[in-house]
């Protein structure tokens, strides 16, 4: 059986493709598992600066795999339990990432993979082919695990008209929503991930990008008191590291800093 996910480094940048294209890249255990690996490899790997994720063929991601849900009505509650979490594990693998990552929407985004995509820190829509939907409520589910997802990209207001009607809607809609970072033509598309893709690489510093990453995760997990005293405590011992002192130095000497 192929790989359901293709991964591919090149200067600097991880690319994972959701390679399922015959079933829109819907997602089941087995590649929600693969994907998570592949993103956990790539937030290992020190000569990886930004991750982008993206889908084979027609989709994005067209959310659960229908076959795969309808075999969960004849297991426990336990095993679906497990399962639920692991697909929370993998968005938030996302999100918590040190690395900067990046959805690129080369169509459908449904339910789940609308999720995916949320859980990136900025997402490229194609303008003629990218649709976000979250229709659990037309199906009978609930959009459960990717729902803190969808409140941080649009807010609580945005996100409860979205899900209660079972939305579907195109690029452009869902960058008015704050769902998508940008909307491109197709036919640009990947050439316009990788050029921002790398000025991200080339005019922004790895160790930065990494510790602000973890304070904007810390800010979700501590009270408004300690995510305060971390962030003090971060911003004095940023003043100690090499590329605080590197990128001070060129900002005075005006020098161009290439990271």
């Amino acid at each position: 059986m192929q790989s359901g996910v293709i991964k591919i480094i090149e200067n600097r940048i991880g690319i994972l493709t959701l390679n399922r294209p015959d079933s829109r890249n819907a997602l089941d255990d087995i590649l929600i598992s693969e994907l998570s690996d592949a993103v956990n490899s790539l937030n290992r790997n020190t000569d990886v600066r930004v991750i982008v994720i993206t889908g084979e063929g027609a989709a994005f991601c067209a959310g659960m795999n229908l076959d795969y849900l309808q075999r969960s009505v004849d297991k426990t509650l336990e095993d679906n339990t497990e399962e639920a979490k692991a697909l929370q594990r993998l968005l938030f693998s996302l999100r918590q990432s040190r690395k900067t990552v990046i959805a690129m929407v080369n169509g459908p985004a449904m339910g789940g993979g609308c999720g995916l995509a949320a859980a990136c820190d900025f997402v490229f829509a194609s303008e003629e082919s990218a649709r976000f939907g979250a229709p659990e409520v037309r199906l009978g589910f609930v959009p459960a695990v990717i729902l803190e997802f969808l409140i941080h990209r649009m807010g609580l207001g945005k996100t409860r008209e979205f899900v209660l009607q079972g939305a579907i809607v195109n690029a452009l809609t869902a960058q008015q929503l704050g769902l998508a970072t940008e909307v491109v033509p197709a036919n640009s598309l990947t050439a316009r991930v990788m050029e921002f893709a790398a000025q991200l690489c080339s005019q922004t510093s790895a160790s930065s990008t990494g510790l602000t990453k973890e304070l904007l995760a810390r800010y979700d997990e501590m009270n408004q008191k300690d995510a305060q005293d971390f962030a003090v405590n971060l911003n004095a011992l940023v003043r100690k590291t090499d590329d605080f002192k590197k990128g001070i130095d060129a900002s005075i000497k005006k020098e161009k800093i290439s990271w």
